[in-house]
């Protein structure tokens, strides 16, 4: 009996035991659910943090390589450094003066949903256009935002989710400052890239304003730079002076037109700086690094939300500048009166 009572005490013993263990690994479980929700929770507020301090992505489509174009990036990019630091990321693409492939780079960006698109050159600008009406965009080196986007009647605002610089030097004046150079001329050719609207409307401008000064005015368009060498020697043949606007078909080109028309002794009166340190006699031209600044300062203000970019007006150049190219000068033979500064090598 008492072997009996024994055991049957042992078995109540370690049915106890067991007993006790389980309920021990019930209270474990229990009190393990708060500690996975506090680590769930620690987690999600680190990538909360890390979402808040994720860098911005930004876009560069800059349609041709060439110094104008090449300073208003520089500019973009210094401007946004300055301000963001490495909070700032930039994808730069360059076209080679290529307007499809203008349309595949703004796609790209689209597909990696950049925060924000610099459209550097008019061609780029219409492809952002045509490439998404929801990222912002920002144009520089584009001249005249209306004739650029077919905008009728432009205010100076764009609007949806365009905004950005404008590189346009005031026609009128460029116009006075040929009549200031070679008042005796009588024949001026227009030299522009007929596939760039802005390009069209200068020359247009300036043809307008150069016939009331008594002048006899004739394009001379070139398709791209296949054309470029023939029209060139076409307009060198038959004219006293040569305008050319800020075209960057033919910035890209200074060599092959100062090979043409500086053997010929025929000066030209460029839209900017950059083609007249190329080919040119004069220019009044604005300083592209500074409106590249201009446009990151834009940047800076869409990208922290401080702006909406529907409601920036087009930012212009604060100034000009009359520059002459000493060296074309000096080998054509003109004289450059007081008032202009010299184009550094």
């Amino acid at each position: 009996m008492k072997k009996s009572a024994s055991i049957v005490s042992l078995v109540m013993s370690s049915a106890m035991v067991l007993s006790l263990a389980a309920c021990g690994g019930s209270a474990n479980e229990t009190t393990g659910a708060p500690a996975a929700e506090a680590t769930t929770a620690a987690a999600t507020g680190e990538a909360a943090k890390g979402a808040s301090e994720e860098a911005f992505t930004v876009g560069i489509c800059q349609l041709v390589q060439h110094e104008a174009l090449d300073a208003a990036t520089q500019g973009f990019k210094d401007a946004l450094t300055e301000a963001l630091g490495d909070k700032v990321v930039f994808d730069e693409q360059n076209a080679q003066g290529d307007s499809n492939t203008c349309s595949t780079i703004i796609n790209s960006f689209v597909s990696n949903e950049v925060d924000l698109i610099l459209a550097n050159a008019t061609a780029a600008l219409q492809s952002a256009q045509a490439g998404t009406s929801e990222i912002p965009i920002l144009g520089t080196s584009v001249t005249e935002y209306g004739v650029a986007l077919g905008i009728e009647d432009f205010s100076g605002t764009v609007g949806g989710n365009i905004s950005g610089t404008s590189d346009l030097a005031p026609l009128d004046e460029q116009a006075a400052m040929l009549n200031e150079l070679f008042p005796e001329a009588k024949n001026v050719g227009l030299l522009y890239c007929s596939a760039e609207a802005n390009s069209q409307y200068q020359v247009d401008t300036v043809k307008a304003a150069l016939e009331e000064l008594g002048y006899n005015c004739e394009y001379y368009a070139f398709s791209d730079s296949n054309d470029l060498a023939t029209i060139v020697t076409n307009a060198a043949g038959a004219c006293d002076v040569i305008y050319v606007p800020t075209d960057n078909t033919a910035a890209s080109n200074t060599e092959i037109i100062n090979n043409i028309c500086q053997p010929a002794g025929v000066p030209l009166v460029t839209g900017e700086e950059g083609i007249c340190k190329g080919c040119g006699v004069a220019a009044l031209s604005i300083n592209y690094y500074d409106l590249g600044v201009a446009t990151g300062k834009m940047a800076v203000k869409i990208l922290n939300g401080e702006a909406d970019v529907s409601e920036m007006p087009i930012e212009y150049a604060p100034q000009f500048t009359k520059k002459y190219n000493p060296a074309i000068c000096e080998a054509l033979g003109v004289t450059v009166p007081e008032g202009y500064v010299a184009i550094e090598e």
